[in-house]
This record gives C-alpha cells, sequence and structure tokens, in this order.
C-alpha cells in the first residue's frame, strides 16, 4: 500500500475527544494491551497528530503521528499498527517468519507467499483468515511488515504451504516508515528454535517460482476474459500496447499484481506469441514497423469457450456496455492536476514540515509552507475512471495538432500525443475517417516508443479539434495547434 509515494491532504493535533475515541479503538483491537502500554502509546499530554492521506492506488487512509512516527494507520475503519509500534511491542501481532531476501520482494510491493515461510518447531501462529498479523525475518523478533492473513493456519497447511500467505500492506524501508524518523529495527534476537523446512536458498528460489506462476495464470486468466467479456470484433485491430493498458491490467483481479517482467515471457509480444502458436487464441501481425496489433480472435477456440466468467466480470462489462454507443465503450476523459515536487535545492525549506526532497505536493500544500513556485519541479497528475492516479514529473504533453504538405498542393493533418490521454489512436483515425469523409493513416512517431501518430488527408484541424472537444472533452488547453484551423468561409 505504501511502495509508493502518497499524497497528504491535512495534518492536524488529535483532538481531547478523538484521542480518548483511539484509546479505545486501539484497546479494542488490540485487547493484550495494558493500560500502562496504552498510555505509552497514546499519551494524554504528548502532541498526537492525525494525518489524512491518499495511497498511490487512492485509498483514503489516516495516519496516527507520535514524536514524528507514524504509530497505528486506519484503511476502511480498521487500525493497524506500523512497525514503529511495533518495535516497541513486537509480540502485539501473531508472525510469520520469512528469510531476508524475501524482505526485498515485500519492500517492493509483494504479498508474503508461503513457501517463503520459515515455519518453527512449534508450528504456524494461529490466525483466521483476514486477521491482521506480522512479518519477521529469521534470527530477529523485530517485525518488518504488517498485513492479513490470506487464509487460516490450517488453510496454509492443508494448501502444502503454497500460495498467498499474507496480504502485506506496509513495511520496513515503504513510503510510511520514511514519513517517520527512519529508524531501523531494534536487535531483537529470537530465542533458538529448530526450524522445519528446506534451505534459505531453496526456500527463496520456491518462492520466486511459485510468485512467477501466480503472475501467468494471472495473464493467462486476463486475457481470456478480457477476450470473452469485453473485446468487441469492431476493435480490430487493436494495438498490444492498448490491450495490455486498457483490457489486462484494468482486468487483474482485485488483491493481484500484473508485472510480465516476473513471469517468464518478459514481454508482452511474447506472451502474445505463445497465446497465437500453442493455444491458436490470436493472430499478431505487424501492420506498421515497429507497431504490432492484434488482428484476429478466434471466439470459437475450445479454451475460450469453456472459460468461465466470474459473475462481477460480467455485471461489471454489462454496465459498461450499457452506458456507450454501439460496441464502442464511453470515453471519459481524465482528471488532470498540476503538482509540486520537493527539488533538493529547496528541501532546506520543507524540513520543518517534514517534507523531504522528491515529495509531490499540491500547490494549497506548498502555499502552507513558501509563498512562490517558481523554482519548483512541477509534476502533473493523469486519473482515468476507475484507475490507479499516474503521477510524473514535468509538464504534460499536449495532443498535437498540425498541418504537412505532401506532393504538389496536397496537405495532411497530422495528430500526436492521443496515448497521453487514454486515447486509442486507431479509434480516433475511424472516428475522424467517418466525419470527414478522407482517409487515414497509422504511423510510429519517429524516435518515440510505442507512440503513434494519426495523418488524414486535408487540412482537417477544425474537424479534429470538434472531435476532441465535443466528443471526448479533452479540455481545450491540452490542444496545441487549433489557432492554424482554417478560417470559415475560406477554401481548405
Amino acid at each position: 500500500m505504501f511502495a509508493k509515494p502518497f499524497r497528504v491532504k491535512s495534518n492536524t493535533v488529535i483532538k481531547g475527544s478523538d484521542r480518548r475515541k483511539l484509546k479505545a479503538d486501539i484497546s479494542a483491537a488490540f485487547p493484550s494491551l495494558s493500560a500502562d502500554e496504552l498510555s505509552e502509546l497514546v499519551p494524554n499530554k504528548q502532541e498526537l497528530n492525525v494525518v489524512k492521506i491518499y495511497a498511490h492506488k487512492g485509498d483514503a487512509v489516516t495516519l496516527y503521528v507520535l514524536h514524528k512516527n507514524p504509530l497505528f494507520f486506519e484503511v476502511e475503519r480498521r487500525l493497524y499498527p506500523t512497525v514503529y509500534a511495533l518495535w516497541h511491542y513486537p509480540a502485539l501481532l501473531p508472525a510469520f517468519r520469512t528469510w531476508p531476501p524475501v524482505l526485498q520482494k515485500l519492500i517492493g510491493g509483494a504479498d508474503l507467499m508461503l513457501p517463503g515461510v520459515v515455519v518453527p518447531s512449534s508450528g504456524l501462529p494461529h490466525v483466521k483468515q483476514g486477521d491482521c498479523c506480522a512479518v519477521t525475518v529469521v534470527n530477529s523478533r523485530a517485525p518488518v511488515a504488517v498485513g492479513t492473513a490470506a487464509a487460516s493456519s490450517a488453510e496454509m497447511q492443508s494448501l502444502g504451504m503454497k500460495g498467498r500467505g499474507v496480504c502485506v500492506l506496509h513495511t520496513y524501508m515503504d513510503n510510511l516508515w520514511a514519513f517517520g524518523d527512519k529508524s531501523s529495527p531494534p536487535s531483537l534476537p529470537e530465542a533458538e528454535t529448530e526450524e522445519q523446512g528446506v534451505s534459505e536458498e531453496e526456500e527463496c528460489e520456491t518462492y520466486e517460482e511459485e510468485e512467477k506462476e501466480e503472475v501467468e495464470k494471472c495473464m493467462g486468466e486476463d486475457t481470456l476474459r478480457e477476450e470473452r467479456i469485453k473485446v468487441k470484433k469492431s476493435e480490430l485491430p487493436l494495438l498490444t500496447s492498448t490491450f495490455l493498458r486498457n483490457h489486462m491490467f484494468s482486468c487483474c483481479p482485485s488483491g493481484k499484481q500484473l508485472d510480465i517482467k516476473k513471469s517468464s515471457y518478459k514481454k508482452l509480444s511474447k506472451f502474445l506469441q505463445t497465446m497465437e502458436q500453442q493455444h491458436n487464441l490470436v493472430r499478431v501481425k505487424e501492420l506498421t514497423k515497429g507497431v504490432e496489433s492484434i488482428v484476429e480472435v478466434d471466439w470459437k477456440n475450445p479454451e475460450l469457450r469453456s472459460f468461465n466468467v466470474p459473475e462481477t466480470d460480467v455485471e461489471a462489462a454489462s454496465v459498461q456496455d450499457g452506458d456507450g454507443d454501439g460496441d464502442e465503450s464511453p470515453y471519459h476523459p481524465p482528471e488532470i492536476t498540476t503538482l509540486y515536487s520537493v527539488s533538493a535545492r529547496l528541501e532546506p525549506l520543507f524540513v520543518d514540515a517534514n517534507k523531504r526532497k522528491g515529495t509531490i505536493l499540491q500547490p494549497a500544500e506548498v502555499r502552507i509552507v513558501i509563498s512562490t513556485l517558481g523554482r519548483m519541479q512541477e509534476c502533473y497528475q493523469v486519473v482515468f475512471p476507475g484507475q490507479v492516479p499516474t503521477t510524473k514529473k514535468g509538464h504534460i504533453e499536449p495532443i498535437d495538432i498540425s498541418v504537412a504538405s505532401r506532393g504538389s498542393n496536397k496537405k495532411v493533418t497530422i495528430v500526436k500525443n492521443l496515448e497521453v490521454y487514454g486515447l486509442d489512436p486507431a479509434v480516433v483515425a475511424t472516428a475522424l475517417q467517418h466525419r470527414v469523409q478522407a482517409s487515414t493513416v497509422l504511423q510510429p512517431v519517429p524516435g518515440a516508443k510505442d507512440k503513434v501518430l494519426v495523418q488524414i488527408q486535408g487540412n482537417q484541424i477544425l474537424q479534429v479539434g470538434n472531435l476532441l472537444l465535443d466528443h471526448y472533452q479533452i479540455p481545450r488547453k491540452y490542444i496545441q495547434g487549433l489557432d492554424k484551423a482554417p478560417k470559415v468561409g475560406k477554401k481548405k
């Protein structure tokens, strides 16, 4: 949850009534804490801050911060201790042990898989599915991660210690830890116990292999699911990059991450090649140099026809289809916000506000600390409905519309950067072709990977502008070249 930077919405001192309620909530969630321990975690007179944040996926999270260290975080009205709190009370949660190399994967955003769990002679800790639990590394009792049990202890054993063990929410060295004083885990040696299982190297190899299998299973299910309920014949040919971005990623089951680099395929092209050669599901062709597209889907393929689509996916697809016009799903323009990043040069100005180099801030947040934005690095955030917000440094590239000459007195209109706004160049080209009754061509943008420009005969700036402004509702300030449209009444 905190593998990527989060955005701070507010930071206020807790009120007396809220302090008492927090203490009661912590006592109810963690009944093993004594009254004295509760008073240490939530002291009556020391300053305790309530920080409301938005995680990188948009989740609303509340932090409770004491002495600049977050001790608890609350998600969907459920409290979880941070590693800072657990370092003071390491026995607060049932803990699963793992090998130190696995910790790096957890920090990167992975969940704890059961092959990576080191089982002591006393057996696994007793947990039910969904219980809050901690993760420690061998030879130390200091927790390094917090999450929820993906299954009960009995189910983990019955599964042969394969599959997901702990759904990790927070780890040592993630951005929530970095919000505090960045201290290291204390030295808390564990009692010598006899360990069950194989060596560290074999455990890590098994862990990586199972993680790879999970990703590849997710990829295969996503492809079948998308072809079964979302991809329409009218969308073909479909750019492979569009299929990955708009279909596979969005259809990844909740709680799972689709990272092709963690699979044996490593690249989307190799995965689709396997789908074509071994499963005969799709046919991929390079329509323009360096740009591959899915040109055909075998809708009668037995594997595709026998695939059972989850009811939730069918319902979601039917809702989208019901809102669309014909076979095309409705396009919703992204919400774009100008943000600012704290640079190394200005970091000293933000130290007292606990904002470090690289922290992403909104203009209103910056004005609380400093009155000028001129020397800060500009960033922008793009939010598509139902997708994870994307934040990048620099200025967002506008959709560029220009007119070029071809041959003797022939003009063509060129449209670039549609992908930045989530628009499929092939779909835009088809819409323009129907509007102006002129031929269109898709060409790769020179020097830009995975970018395609649309070329249409004649000076069609006015029609392109109307399509982007009225149909796709792209704000005018993000469209460049509208001023070059021919004047009404003059020959185009």
